[in-house]
């Protein structure tokens, strides 16, 4: 009888035909595929409309289909940005007709004008893979390309990567992706003093991340503030699963002090000294929750609570309370308010319930340790 092949066998086996693209998921491969559809199609149809479609012209370089892999399969990769998919391609076309200007061996010719393309789109900032075609089509791209000569690079390759970036922008807007890829602003100390803010201190620090790829000694097609803020992620949802049995509900506050949105400023300064916090969520006539202000709103005058409020940070009974460190350390948000699906407020956890969760969590580690620790003694 035959046996079936362990799991990890046939991962071994296969695993050069496994997804490489961490978070590449079928959904987002659809929407790439679309976008590739209609920026590919569009492109070439106004390339052909502006500029004609008779054999004097390209309609449409192929390095464009490369570029519109990246631009709709990988949007965050800075590969992919405007910049790189314009400029690398027009930059890495000029050095392709350039390399066949003065070298007219075409073997010679094309190793020169991609490597030529690769140093000139290093030193402008705007690596693109398919920048290495552009450079191949304009050495080897025969007499219409040659017919154009020094205009080539501009018209047509220019002309569809811009096209195509423009194409790529609405679609993405549209498709409520973040393009271009703005890496997220670095944490801040609120209180503008030179330590680092609270949720950096402890753990990697930047200089350990450079540490890190000098070692490695690679490159990786990711920006850097992303990987660290991915590497923070990551730690997070690791503490998370060591210790997701303690929920909102455990430690969330239920006799939650609130207001009306159309309460005086007044009672609302009397709510926050009386009852000592720096929160006081706020509620519209059906009881649900539109905003929490705290004394800093109401010392910017005298106007209806209604134009003071805050942002209010939000979460579900059933949350993980440790998911809640990365808003509670932010140096701004003293207090996350437990909802329910209509917004109504179930509860309130503040700085001091989430720290006073996680000291017992260390006590209850420290007991097992010292647990196991007395057992290995006895044995």
């Amino acid at each position: 009888m035959q046996h079936p092949e362990p799991h990890g066998a046939r991962s071994s086996r296969f695993r050069l035909f496994f997804p490489i693209l961490a978070g590449a998921t079928l959904r987002e491969r659809l929407i790439a595929c679309l976008g590739a559809l209609i920026g590919i199609g569009l492109t070439g149809v106004i390339s052909g409309y502006l500029f004609g479609q008779g054999p004097h012209l390209p309609l449409i370089v192929a390095p464009m289909g490369a570029s519109a892999v990246l631009l709709f399969a990988v949007p965050a990769s800075p590969l992919a940005q405007p910049w790189s998919i314009i400029g690398g391609n027009t930059i890495s076309a000029m050095m392709g007709i350039v390399a066949a200007y003065f070298i007219r061996d075409p073997i010679i010719a094309i190793g020169v004008g991609v490597s030529l393309a690769i140093g000139a789109m290093s030193l402008t900032r705007c690596l693109h893979p398919p920048g290495g075609a552009a450079a191949l089509t304009a050495v080897l791209g025969g007499p219409v390309v040659a017919g154009w000569g020094f205009l080539f690079p501009f018209v047509p390759v220019a002309l569809n990567s811009c096209i195509l970036v423009g194409l790529g922008l609405a679609f993405h807007k549209l498709s409520r992706r973040n393009y271009p890829h703005v890496a997220a602003k670095p944490v801040e100390n609120s209180h503008q003093t030179r330590d680092l803010p609270s949720s950096l201190r402890v753990g990697f620090r930047e200089e350990d991340v450079d540490a890190a790829l000098d070692v490695l000694d690679e490159t990786f097609d990711i920006d850097r503030a992303d990987l660290s803020r991915l590497l923070r992620q990551v730690e997070l949802q690791a503490a998370v699963r060591s210790h997701g049995e303690i929920s909102c509900a455990d430690i969330m506050s239920r006799d939650v002090i609130a207001i009306g949105e159309d309460a005086d400023p007044d009672h609302a300064r009397h709510l926050l000294l009386k009852h000592n916090i720096r929160t006081l969520p706020v509620k519209d006539r059906e009881g649900r929750l539109v905003g929490t202000i705290g004394l800093r709103e109401l010392s910017e005058g005298l106007n209806p609570i209604a134009h003071l409020l805050s942002k209010p940070a939000v979460a579900a009974v059933a949350d993980p309370a440790l998911s809640l460190l990365p808003v509670l350390t932010d140096g701004r948000t003293h207090a996350v308010i437990v909802v329910d699906a209509d917004w109504r407020v179930l509860g309130l956890i503040s700085q001091t319930d989430l720290l006073s969760a996680m000291a017992r969590l260390l006590s209850i580690k420290d007991e097992r340790v010292s647990a196991a620790s007395g057992v290995s003694a006895k044995a």
